[in-house]
């Protein structure tokens, strides 16, 4: 058995009587009961171990592994556990595995990432690896790996299996295990980490990017089985509702018919502050299919998603068979591009901090990821072009009629730019003030 004791200073110590009779103790320092009590319940347990010669259970396993580098060394010196020098130091398993039990802060599509990133480094290491002889030519031979078809586990999108990463997710890959290395070295497992000269900077695809135009999602909608597979796609088209989170947050409280407007609570970006929600637009292209669910929903209903909920529902491979129906070819991103698309439309139509604020994400990362060139963008350059060329010959001769007039206050060039900046001024008031008292930006 150990006992807990406390001097004046308030410097906790745990006695106890080791396998071999003797009595022996661990200074704690001004640590707290809490503390105190794990360790003399793990030091009891240790002893245990040792008299009965039995293997150490998982948890105090994982305990023991996660012990910064002078804690464990009290253990160490009383005979409870072999140095870390003995046993060569900890394996890159007991480094995932220990970070993965203490992380259980993060929502379920970090923890998807950060499994990718496991797995990638646990198929070329090993997870037999001391992770202190893992070096910085090792990290960039796993990145180079990392960009063969011995590192993508499905292939999908155009894609196959032995085609290597994107660009983009090395550099993901690459992020989540500079983090895990850089906890290694903050809890002194390790001096320095390997892959932090490796570049993990997120980039952004744009060789995926696919404007799906209103033709076509016309087609895709009458492909769709029933009003809410019609209403998931418009959600993602027309409102620019991030897939499936923000689906399946929205509420039928949350839909403001009188305002015009429905409420959008964004999962991703709740843990920022102030960007937990934000109100969007009823637009008119996705108002009907809206109020089409609404007539549908049963009596009490809640939410306005009500199939799918399931986190093993496969959202994207039935779209692809709706899009084949309508006689299409699955775009890459299916449903991001869809947002895409609607981000790309309102910065068009309407100022850019509105456009970002309905869409839930900074005018930046949409600069970055979302705002797209389309055919209509070369279209309407054409055109302006044509039309300025049928203006410039009768405007040139107005201005040789007018060119002896001396009094500029009267002159279009004097009054006209001024009144066309109040206007335009006026016009981008209005449009902002209709929605000021309900926006949030938000970052994807």
């Amino acid at each position: 058995m150990a006992s807990i004791s406390r001097d004046r200073k308030g410097n906790r110590r745990i006695l106890f009587v080791g396998a071999d009779g003797k009595r022996r103790a661990i200074y704690l320092g001004k640590s707290n009961q809490r503390t105190a009590e794990t360790w003399k319940t793990r030091i009891e347990y240790l002893v245990q171990v040792q008299i009965t010669h039995q293997a150490l259970d998982g948890e105090t396993a994982i305990w023991v592994a996660g012990l910064e580098t002078t804690s464990h060394a009290k253990l160490v010196a009383v005979g409870l556990v072999p140095p870390r020098e003995e046993k060569g130091g900890i394996t890159l398993g007991e480094l995932l595995d220990n970070y993965f039990a203490r992380r259980t802060d993060v929502k379920p599509g970090t923890l998807t990432h950060w499994r990718q990133a496991r797995r990638g480094l646990l198929d070329f290491f090993g997870a037999e690896r001391n992770i202190r002889k893992i070096t910085k030519a090792d990290a960039r031979d796993w990145e180079r790996w990392l960009r063969t078809g011995k590192a993508r586990l499905n292939g999908y999108a155009g894609t196959k299996k032995s085609h290597g990463l994107a660009i983009a997710t090395v550099r993901k890959r690459i992020g989540d295990a500079k983090l895990f290395f850089n906890d290694a070295v903050d809890r002194e497992l390790l001096e320095r980490n390997p892959f932090a000269d490796l570049k993990s900077t997120m980039l952004s695809n744009r060789d995926r990017d696919h404007f799906v135009t209103h033709d076509d999602a016309q087609k895709v909608l009458q492909a769709c089985p029933d009003v809410e597979w019609r209403l998931l796609f418009a959600l993602s088209r027309y409102g620019g509702l991030r897939c499936p989170s923000e689906h399946l947050a929205l509420t039928w409280d949350c839909i403001d018919w009188e305002r015009n407007r429905m409420l959008v609570r964004s999962p991703k970006t709740e843990h920022h502050e102030g960007h937990a929600e934000r109100w969007v637009p009823l637009f008119p292209e996705l108002r009907p299919h809206l109020e089409a669910a609404f007539d549908a929903a049963l009596p009490g209903v809640t939410h306005v998603i009500t199939r799918y909920r399931d986190a093993n529902a496969n959202l994207r491979t039935q779209l692809c068979r709706i899009i084949r129906r309508a006689g299409l070819s699955p775009w890459p991103k299916l449903f991001q591009n869809l947002r895409a698309s609607r981000a790309t439309e309102l910065a068009a139509a309407h100022p850019a901090h509105v456009a970002a604020a309905w869409l839930g994400h900074s005018q930046l990362v949409a600069h970055k990821h979302y705002w797209q060139v389309t055919d209509e963008d070369f279209e309407r350059a054409v055109q302006g072009d044509a039309e300025s060329d049928a203006r410039r010959a009768p405007n040139a001769a107005q201005q040789a009629a007018a060119g002896n007039r001396t009094n500029s206050l009267t002159s279009p060039q004097a009054v006209g730019p001024k009144e066309t900046c109040a206007n335009h001024r006026e016009s981008v008031r209005d449009s902002a003030h209709a929605f000021s008292g309900d926006e949030t930006t938000a970052r994807s």
